[in-house]
């Protein structure tokens, strides 16, 4: 990291670092004990070490290496690197939940191991160390590669992986130590929301900057995606947290929505984030890296287009849907129904256009590991999103709220369409920044492949049967109008379920482990020459398809 800044650079990191250092002492001695302290005790010790290796670095006497013909990738490799980090910590830690419902005995007696702790830790471990992680190390290269220029600056990259990873942080330290917004997916103390925004706006400002900066007049589609993702996540994030915190020393706060309006917001919030985070950003990945892995054009760079604008302006409307039955006005309910049918044409046009792209290539489908991922995503996508739209309407939701036929539908969008694109975008790129050809292990990518597909299939089906079940169960009458079964009865029910998806889990997670030690030794290897980096950051957009 430091090698590749200039001393302005250094001077300038080394500023934020002694900010950080300054903002982490001000939370700890402000609160001096609970969560709030200790999080000013972490942003302290980080901003120290920064301070004190960017510091040290000032003195060297090697001037910094001409970098005006390269892309620069040291941020992407370290992205790359900690999404396999949160994979590992948020996958292992759902897992353990998983077991937890089967063998609920094997709960410790300490409460920051209770389910209620782990839980959020999982998802926002998954979903924002994770999967955050690899858009924003995707998305640096991404916009590089299609504007043929290299990023705006050196530093703000930097800023936006160590910031976002340092929420990551708070969030679930903050779980396991009980502090917590209790709202779904939004979980964080005030403070670390505050935070948030601030390195989301310098996320923002970068992507901007690098985007206006470009020599390539158009801009590409992938493009296009990642800003919906970096605009709306902000406007979605900001509107749901708004909140006043009761003591600027002390982690409580009170959200300034309330009853409905607060349901409302938060699921006008928690769908989006499924829209623009889980979909619109892994989209963007999807069209750069499936046609760049298999050879081929975009099937149609107009469709591309055109299901662009549909998934965002039908995607905002969608969120009300989860809240079918309930006090939310019955305008706004069927409003979320309609528009959650009509979601289905765009969605269902970004996944046949990807499929499509494959015309020519399928025998790269048979041959690669890599490109299967981008495939059983694309096909996982469209599952997903048909899915989605048909548990919206009403009498299908009536059996299916608040069962587990809820969790499979979650986990076969983020296994199946998110985990996998990020995997074939990891083993894409892992290789041409690390200059080699492939991945050290190539064997290893296909058991991760066949483990993935079979962790996915096992998680999900068990997930959906027994949604299924327990909706009939919740719904049978006996012949004197009293309900058939017992709560209880339904509970018990789902044990054979709970099993299987604690083994599909352990499946996913082991594939997840395999490609965080494959991508670990394929990282050990020599970085690509000066040289031929150049020569790739001068080359035209081959990598580019055209209409």
């Amino acid at each position: 990291m430091i090698g590749t800044l200039s001393v302005p650079e250094r001077r300038y990191g080394l500023a934020l670092a002694i900010l950080l250092s300054l903002l982490g002492l001000t939370m700890a001695a402000a609160a001096r004990q609970g969560p709030m302290a200790v999080h000013g005790g972490m942003a302290l010790v980080l901003g120290l070490l920064l301070a004190f290796a960017l510091g040290g670095a000032l003195y060297d006497s090697e001037p910094a290496p001409d970098r005006t013909g390269r892309y620069y990738d040291a941020p992407t490799r370290f992205g790359i690197a900690m999404a396999l980090v949160w994979a590992m910590i948020g996958m292992g830690v759902g897992v353990w939940v998983s077991a937890l419902l089967y063998w609920p005995e094997a709960t410790p007696a300490l409460p920051w191991t209770s389910f209620g702790r782990l839980r959020p830790v999982h998802t926002t471990g998954v979903i924002f160390g994770f999967g955050g992680n690899a858009l924003i190390a995707t998305s640096f290269h991404v916009m590089q590669r299609t504007s043929r220029a290299r990023l705006a600056d050196a530093v703000s990259p930097w800023a936006v992986l160590i910031g976002y990873n340092l929420f990551c942080v708070w969030a679930v330290s903050g779980y396991l130590m009980g502090s917590t917004q209790s709202k779904e997916y939004a979980e964080a103390e005030w403070y670390a929301d505050l935070w948030l925004v601030v390195v989301w706006v310098a996320y923002l400002v970068l992507y901007l900057r690098t985007l206006a900066r470009r020599n390539e007049p158009h801009i590409y589609v992938a493009n296009w995606y990642y800003m919906a993702f970096i605009l709306v996540v902000a406007m979605l994030h900001i509107v749901n947290n708004l909140a006043l915190p009761v003591s600027l020393a002390g982690t409580k706060s009170f959200t300034i929505w309330s009853g409905v309006q607060d349901a409302m917001v938060q699921w006008w919030y928690g769908h989006n984030a499924v829209a623009f985070f889980l979909t619109a950003g892994f989209l963007g990945m999807l069209y750069y890296f499936l046609p760049v892995r298999s050879g081929r054009p975009i099937w149609s760079y107009r469709l591309s287009i055109v299901s662009f604008w549909g998934i965002v302006f039908f995607y905002i409307w969608v969120g009300s849907h989860h809240l079918h039955y309930t006090a939310l006005p019955y305008w706004a309910q069927t409003l979320g129904m309609t528009f959650s049918v009509m979601l289905l044409v765009p969605s269902w046009a970004s996944a046949g256009n990807a499929i499509a792209t494959l015309n020519g290539a399928w025998h790269k489908v048979r041959d690669d590991a890599t490109l299967r991922f981008m495939f059983v995503a694309a096909v996982f996508y469209g599952l997903s999103t048909f899915e989605g739209s048909f548990l919206a309407i009403r009498p299908v939701n009536s059996l299916s709220h608040y069962t587990d036929w809820t969790v499979g539908h979650v986990h076969s969008g983020t296994l199946g369409w998110v985990a996998m694109i990020i995997f074939g975008a990891i083993y894409t790129l892992v290789p041409q920044l690390s200059g080699r050809t492939a991945m050290a292990w190539p064997r290893a990518v296909e058991w991760h492949f066949w483990l993935a597909v079979a962790g996915t299939l096992v998680y999900v089906v068990a997930m959906w049967n027994a949604g299924i079940t327990q909706g009939l169960m919740w719904r049978t009458y006996a012949e004197n109008g009293a309900l058939a079964y017992s709560f209880l009865q339904s509970v018990m029910a789902m044990a054979p379920y709970y099993l299987l998806r604690t083994i599909g889990g352990a499946l996913f997670l082991t594939g997840a482990v395999i490609c965080a030690l494959n991508t670990w030794a394929t990282m050990r290897g020599p970085v690509a020459s000066a040289a031929t980096s150049a020569a790739q950051a001068d080359r035209p957009l081959a990598a580019v398809p055209a209409d």
